[in-house]
């Protein structure tokens, strides 16, 4: 059975329970920064984010809770908790069902076979697994010349070489100034590439990060990520990254940031 709620507050035994677990446990939810900010803050914004629990009679087996924009017929796992292979294939049926033909990522903990093989069922497709980084080091890096914040004047070449199989689109980031800042790298007053980063929250994230192809190797990208942190402090950074990528672990690995164990995660895409 699965009921809509409007708190997790009352399930916080079950909550911890899961989440304690190295297979199951959410990779959105292992700091209490983010357990307050992806869970019991998140399913106040009941306009946008929906929280259901999935019960065998009063026992809950699952606890999920998605953003679901109506308006683009997408919907985000924003947490998925349980050990239990029916309350996986329950959640995606009453999906399935609720939302015909939205498209649907699903981000988790790679070692949670049980979703896993719920979402191989339905024919999803997947991305390869990220590894998580956290900035431990300060490192100086000269920025001057390089590197500036978004403003207006640069809005058509930005938006001309952002990423667009990605949720937060170049429109997107630019209407959430309230969420992200954007940091742009100049060559004779063109923007050559860009970082989108979050800054409202006690731990940011750069969500892409982005050189055109000629202008690589000349420490774009570098500087780009020191005038983040610059502007982060001092909060703290975390970032994801494919765990093949070597070029890329290999730069965040040079401004100061590290390989955390045990949160990496994977996302998956599903048409419903």
């Amino acid at each position: 059975m699965i009921k809509r709620l409007d708190s997790v507050s009352g399930y916080t035994d079950f909550i911890n329970e899961i989440n304690s677990d190295p297979d199951f446990g959410d990779p959105m939810l292992r700091t209490q920064e983010q357990m307050k900010t992806n869970l019991y803050d998140a399913v106040k914004r009941k306009e946008t984010n929906y929280a259901f629990g999935i019960f065998d009679g009063q026992e809950m087996t699952g606890l999920f809770m998605f953003l679901i924009s109506e308006d683009e017929s997408y919907i985000e796992m924003l947490v998925g908790l349980s050990k239990n292979p029916q309350a996986y294939e329950e959640i995606i049926a009453f999906l399935k069902n609720a939302y015909k033909d939205y498209e649907a990522d699903f981000v988790y903990n790679p070692n949670n076979y049980m979703l896993h093989a719920a979402l191989q069922k339905e024919d999803a497709e997947f991305e390869p697994e990220q590894q998580k980084m956290v900035l431990k080091n300060e490192i100086t890096y000269p920025t001057d010349g390089k590197v500036q914040l978004y403003s207006p004047k640069y809005r058509e070449e930005y938006v001309a070489m952002h990423t667009t199989d990605v949720y937060w689109t170049a429109d997107k980031v630019i209407g959430a100034q309230d969420i992200f800042r954007i940091i742009l790298a100049v060559d004779c007053g063109e923007a050559v590439g860009y970082v989108d980063i979050t800054y409202n929250a006690e731990e940011n994230e750069p969500y892409d990060i982005f050189v055109k192809p000629q202008y690589r190797r000349k420490g774009y990208a570098r500087a780009m990520l020191a005038k983040a942190i610059e502007f982060n402090k001092p909060h703290e950074m975390t970032l994801l990254v494919d765990v093949d990528n070597e070029g890329a672990i290999a730069l965040y690995t040079s401004a100061g940031f590290e390989k955390v164990a045990g949160e990496n995660n994977i996302t998956a895409h599903l048409r419903l």
